[in-house]
């Protein structure tokens, strides 16, 4: 009787290991799917100025530390947009900067959950540094 006791106590805790190395591969498997869905952005810049408009940057939003350029050397035009695909976010919060054909600038603080637009006007105060 005591053999199968141990043999009850053997199977218990083999079944208890495989348990819980089966839910620690599951969550290695799903933790970076839910993060990376969480970090990634759809950001649509449209541009009903009547300027051009030749980069997109991007930057957190407590930050002034730009990014590359979002353009890749393309440019919006007047009734023009671009989006930015999976734009990465660590926060909740993405800071989008445009540049006009002129050197001004234009920020626009925007969700990171799903997809965002931001409409540039003519009733946007760009900052041109003077």
């Amino acid at each position: 009787m005591k053999s199968s006791l141990k043999n009850g106590r053997s199977v218990a805790a083999y079944r208890l290991v495989t348990f819980t190395t089966l839910l620690l591969c599951v969550a290695a498997l799903v933790v970076p799917l839910l993060t990376r869905a969480q970090t990634g952005a759809s950001i649509t810049v449209v541009n009903n100025s009547n300027l051009e408009i030749r980069h997109v940057y991007l930057s957190p939003t407590d930050q002034d530390n730009w990014g590359a350029d979002q353009l890749n050397g393309q440019t919006i035009a007047t009734g023009q947009s671009a989006t930015i695909s999976s734009a990465d976010c660590s926060g909740g919060q993405i800071k989008v900067i445009s540049e006009d054909i002129n050197g001004c600038f234009l920020y626009q603080v925007v969700s990171c959950s799903g997809n965002v637009t931001w409409t540039i006007t003519n009733n946007d105060a760009p900052d041109c540094g003077y």
